[in-house]
């Protein structure tokens, strides 16, 4: 990344400690404060408006109340007004930038003997709390309402040589610690409620580690610098390297994530450079080319240079991975989409606290059922019932009792009849016909169609009836043929009752009977005898 045009400070003293701290309380214009610890005790305030600003002297305050030199500098998260510094000789300060005069300590020096402060760092739940970092591997925790250390923890094995302390952004009682002896390079992750032994080593590095920062918009992402000239990205939830850097010229001092891009982190080395990466992933061929470009342009003269051959073993060692995992800020907090049925899938954040989810962390997904028409719901339930029950007279009969309209109970008794045995003669019947009454009338105009008297009972006999048949048609000529049809044709109009109403069927009904007639008729129908 290309920053603007940088603004030159002077100092008469070495800085060991830079920090940017917001403060908005009308002591500054806005954009903060940068304060730094000098090597001569030497505590100064920068007005970062006023660096931007010509003209105007950038020095707000200085302070000299240290004996040593300056090497660790927070500012409170709760209380930006609020500034811990730390130097020799177990010394830390707590300045409030409203009133400079007289710091206030957190407690009397309990370090014997006394030692340096190599860091401090405010907690990130409880504003009160403040933890120091020594070389001999301990670290203080301090509660300024009792002014005084309220616990200690350290390795017992006497190896660790603590260069870094950073607290977790969620978990108030969890803390790193990281050794710069070359000997036991590793990151100790502790918890103040189980002290007796580090929660977890990290061990990566193969040199002292210099420097630690906790990223606060994911709590499992840890930056770690070495001697070893390497910048590694942890993952605290499955203690691997999920990013690692190209290896540096020099070594790198101090890492630290940007409190407005969650991605971006810089790396100062003692090169002098200060340099801005991204754990997105990328490669630093495109900022060499783009240097490159800007190259050619002051030698090009209106004509192109031929092509840049980049080296193979550099273009492979300028590649940069990405993160194996998307982080936190990366996760799309909640989701949400139709399915069929009426069925709603959602995921989201689980409402309890990331520290308090069991480890690996489950992620739900919720299938919920959404109902917005409760009475189409009951009679679909209902047909499913009856069809898996089997019990579908009843179902037909129940909707011929509960319905008003005449032409549904017509329709519901043509479902019903479908399903009950001698079907046909039933059908019959519902249309206005009669077996008996059909069968009188087929004889009574066979009779007067052909001239046949009746037996002594009244009624023809079967064998008589046929033989006239064929006698009849036998003797038919061709000029009779349209007479007959003619009376035919009214012999079967004679059959249709004749007090039976015009039976209309509705086409506009409800989306649920019909479904409900066609999941009745499906499977009868399929299995109907009739031609």
């Amino acid at each position: 990344m290309e920053p603007s045009q940088p603004v030159p400070c002077v100092s008469g003293h070495r800085f060991y400690k830079l920090i940017w701290g917001n403060i908005g309380d009308g002591l500054l214009e806005g954009s903060g404060v940068i304060a730094g610890g000098g090597d001569n005790g030497m505590l100064t305030l920068y007005s970062v408006a006023h660096i931007l600003s010509p003209g105007k002297e950038p020095v707000i305050a200085q302070r000299q109340k240290h004996t040593g030199a300056v090497r660790a500098l927070d500012f409170n998260p709760f209380q930006g007004n609020l500034l811990a510094s730390g130097a020799s000789d177990s010394e830390i300060f707590i300045w409030d930038l409203n009133n400079l005069n007289v710091p206030r300590t957190p407690g009397s020096k309990s370090q014997q003997p006394p030692e340096d402060i190599k860091a401090l760092a405010w907690n990130r739940q409880v504003q009160h709390i403040l933890s120091s970092a020594h070389p001999s591997g301990k670290a203080v925790v301090w509660d300024l309402r009792k002014n005084e250390p309220i616990i200690k923890v350290s390795d017992h094995s006497n190896r660790m040589h603590s260069s870094g302390l950073a607290w977790h952004p969620d978990i108030a009682t969890q803390l790193v610690l990281c050794s710069e002896d070359d000997r036991f390079p590793v990151i100790q992750l502790w918890d103040l409620r189980f002290a007796s032994s580090p929660l977890k080593v990290l061990e990566s590095h193969s040199r002292g580690i210099l420097s630690v920062s906790w990223s606060q918009a994911d709590a499992e992402l840890l930056l770690s610098s070495a001697k070893d000239n390497q910048i590694l990205c942890w993952n605290l939830g499955s203690n691997e390297v999920v990013y690692k850097l190209p290896t540096q010229s020099s070594w790198c001092f101090d890492v630290q994530w940007c409190p407005r891009d969650p991605p971006v982190f810089s790396a100062a080395s003692f090169d002098g450079w200060i340099r801005l990466y991204s754990v997105m992933g990328r490669s630093w061929e495109v900022q060499q080319m783009r240097q490159a470009d800007k190259i050619s342009s002051f030698f090009s003269k209106g004509q192109p240079l031929p092509p840049l051959q980049v080296p193979e073993q550099g273009a492979q060692a300028s590649l940069i991975p990405p993160l194996k995992n998307p982080p936190k800020w990366l996760r799309r907090p909640a989701g949400v989409s139709f399915a069929f049925g009426g069925k709603l899938v959602t995921f989201g954040l689980p409402s309890t606290p990331a520290h308090q989810m069991p480890q690996p962390c489950l992620r739900l997904v919720f299938i919920s059922q959404v109902i917005t028409e409760s009475e189409l719901l009951r009679r679909s339930a209902e047909l499913q019932e009856a069809l898996e029950s089997g019990n579908l007279l009843n179902y037909c009969q129940n909707k011929i009792e509960q319905t008003s309209l005449q032409s549904e109970k017509m329709l519901w008794q043509f479902l019903k009849v479908t399903l009950e045995e001698d079907s046909r003669m039933k059908f019959l019947k519902l249309l206005g016909y009669s077996k008996d009454e059909f069968q009188k009338k087929v004889a009574a105009g066979l009779k007067s169609d052909l001239g046949l008297g009746e037996t002594p009972q009244g009624r023809p006999k079967g064998d008589d009836l046929h033989s006239n048949r064929q006698q009849a048609f036998c003797s038919q000529t061709s000029e009779h043929i349209t007479e007959e049809a003619s009376a035919s044709s009214s012999f079967f109009d004679e059959l249709v009752p004749q007090n039976m109403t015009p039976w209309e069927i509705p086409i506009t009904e409800g989306t649920l009977i019909l479904r409900e007639r066609n999941a009745l008729c499906g499977s009868r129908w399929a299995q109907s005898s009739w031609t």
